[in-house]
């Protein structure tokens, strides 16, 4: 293993208060249900589909959301949150020879920023999609642009479209138990990995 690859919101970075927040502007802007904070820990145990339904969003008009929705959330991104104890995992994964990337649905920009807001200098890569559950063909992009074959590549990621993803490409993936998805989600695609703390990812590697 060489490269390992991080997914962002609720992997990285604690971003469901924004995601709510910006959700929720353009729910009101389209008549779509609002999100309550207070609801936020059930529909962990919902899948996408599902959660779609509940707010009354049509899953097919996610290509002319999604940017609007990720202008919303770059003017909240100073209450955007690095998972406790998580620069220093990166830090040690540096330090162990490994290189890092990050593979996301926000928006470069987003992330960028972040990243320089919370003093982090060393992922060597990060590559976006509009496409919420295309995250296999930028993996597949980046092991070929890299040079790598599937065994030298390791994701990290707290969804279940993350695991389809990887299962898709054949390589390996922890599930990171503080995300968006909870273990009722994700159970049935098997993740080769579970953890539930961030420390636990570096005794894997």
């Amino acid at each position: 293993m060489k490269h390992i690859i991080f997914d962002f919101d609720g992997t990285l970075a604690d971003s469901t208060a924004v995601f709510a927040s910006a959700w929720n502007i353009i729910a009101k802007k389209y008549q779509y249900r609002e999100i309550q904070l207070e609801e936020i820990e059930s529909l962990k145990k919902l899948s996408i589909a599902e959660r779609s339904k509940l707010f009354n969003f049509p899953m097919y008009k996610l290509p002319t959301i999604l940017p609007q929705f990720y202008r919303y959330y770059r003017q909240s991104l100073k209450d955007v949150i690095l998972i406790d104890g998580m620069k220093n995992v990166l830090k040690e994964i540096v330090n162990k020879g490994y290189t890092i990337a990050i593979i996301s649905s926000n928006s470069k920009d987003n992330i960028l920023e972040f990243l320089k807001m919370n003093g982090i200098d060393n992922i060597s890569n990060v590559l976006c999609s509009s496409r919420i559950f295309g995250k296999d063909k930028i993996i597949k992009k980046y092991i070929k642009e890299a040079n790598l074959k599937t065994s030298d590549v390791l994701y990290i990621g707290d969804e279940h479209r993350d695991i389809v993803a990887c299962k898709k490409v054949g390589i390996p993936i922890i599930w990171v138990s503080w995300g968006y998805d909870s273990i009722e989600v994700v159970q049935s695609e098997k993740p080769d990995y579970q953890v539930f703390s961030p420390v636990e990812i570096l005794d894997i590697v």
